[in-house]
């Protein structure tokens, strides 16, 4: 049996966190408050596969206080905050997570939270809901799930384009309250927390390489313009080129922008986005970073099979020796926002969760009655946590009128 957790010693800083988290996250905190007193998931195991930080620990201890067992491990073996993982076994939560797993561990990790028979499975990235459909043992009990990401909704509906997949999915990565704040506006930030806590560097003046225009590359390039950076931008879809030119930056193929950059940061993901001929073309003290969910956006090998040298010079930072210019890798090529910082804000991912634990009430709710395939979060769901969120921050926007409601029904004027 492999270890569970780090530290146990660590629950009390855990706690700390978690409270924090708790008190910066108003919309989640009012969605759990709402249903606690009839605790709708009562006898429900809940198998979880999520970044293991201060804001999920609030969507944790939701899923709790609504009556479910939880069994939880890590999205990323990298990203697991240890006093977080403590906290959350000292409140009854079965944690198998812990920073700096192994490729081996990791995956067992996962698989311990799929032999506890989970009904439920929440994921971020579809590294679980993958184990689970390669194994038919391990989806038997599963009667739906959600999905956190972008590159996790991709790999979720390639199973259903296939003929493959095994039980409803909820796609929360594509509720607006999702990927309108939490990939723009959260990525964006976090993004540069982490390369900012590896490299302490100033970003202004210096030319960021964005690749990759989707909601995540939007909110990297606002968030790098704002701090005063000259950006560029790559892009192999014709109108997010177009859209990213638009709003005021370059857009180049990457084998232009290779030799001009000074930070690189990948936000597609795609694999092989920053190959071996890039790294070749790229000026010496060049800094790569990736902020994509998985570590295939950047050729670390290619990296690793033409350096002389490589050392670490800043946690989280390495220094690669080539022969004619030195590189840098934040966070070994992960996901730079939660190996090198915390991950999203507290106040972005109340969001995203409120829609997290949402989904998964609508999935117990409806068992039996969704068809095997990736749904959309259900707009009336979308539009709640809209709607807490505005009331959480005492914000009041106006209603249509009746003559308004009447006139978008009619085709006269």
């Amino acid at each position: 049996m492999i270890k569970q957790i780090a530290d146990p010693g660590l629950a009390d800083e855990g706690e700390a966190a978690y409270r924090w988290a708790y008190n910066n996250m108003p919309t989640l905190s009012k969605t759990i408050e709402k249903s606690i007193s009839r605790k709708p998931l009562t006898g429900r195991k809940i198998g979880v596969c999520l970044h293991v930080t201060k804001e999920t620990s609030v969507l944790i201890m939701g899923l709790k206080s609504w009556g479910a067992d939880v069994y939880l491990c890590a999205a990323n073996p990298l990203s697991t905050q240890d006093h977080i993982a403590a906290y959350l076994e000292s409140q009854g939560v079965k944690v198998f997570a812990w920073r700096g797993e192994t490729p081996e561990e990791y995956n067992e990790c996962i698989l311990n939270i799929l032999k506890v028979g989970p009904s439920i499975l929440m994921d971020d990235g579809s590294d679980a809901h993958v184990a689970a459909h390669d194994n038919s043992q391990h989806s038997a009990t599963i009667i739906g799930g959600t999905e956190e990401t972008t590159t996790g909704v991709i790999r979720i509906r390639a199973l259903e384009e296939a003929g493959n997949i095994k039980y409803p999915v909820i796609a929360v990565n594509n509720a607006l309250t999702k990927f309108l704040f939490d990939n723009r506006y959260g990525t964006g930030q976090s993004t540069f927390d982490g390369i900012l806590r590896a490299t302490s560097l100033l970003i202004a003046g210096k030319r960021v390489v964005v690749c990759g225009y989707g909601w995540v590359g939007k909110g990297i390039a606002q968030r790098a313009r704002g701090l005063g950076a000259l950006v560029t931008v790559t892009e192999v879809d014709p109108f997010k080129g177009l859209e990213a030119r638009f709003d005021g930056f370059e857009a180049m193929p990457i084998a232009d922008a290779a030799s001009r950059g000074d930070i690189f940061i990948t936000a597609t993901g795609m694999k092989g986005v920053i190959r071996k001929e890039h790294i070749s073309a790229m000026k010496s003290g060049a800094i790569l970073a990736n902020a994509g969910h998985f570590d295939v956006e950047i050729d670390v090998t290619a990296l690793e099979n033409i350096m002389v040298r490589k050392s670490t010079v800043r946690s989280n930072l390495e220094l690669y020796e080539l022969p004619n210019k030195n590189l840098y890798l934040v966070g070994s090529g992960r996901i730079a926002n939660l190996v090198a910082a915390e991950g999203h804000p507290p106040e972005v991912m109340s969001l995203s969760f409120s829609n997290q634990i949402l989904s998964a009430l609508y999935v117990a709710e409806n068992e039996g009655k969704l068809e095997k395939r990736v749904h959309d979060v259900p707009k009336e769901i979308d539009q709640q946590v809209a709607v807490t969120a505005l009331e959480a921050q005492g914000i009041r926007i106006d209603s249509p009128t009746q003559a308004q409601l009447d006139y978008a029904k009619s085709w006269q004027l």
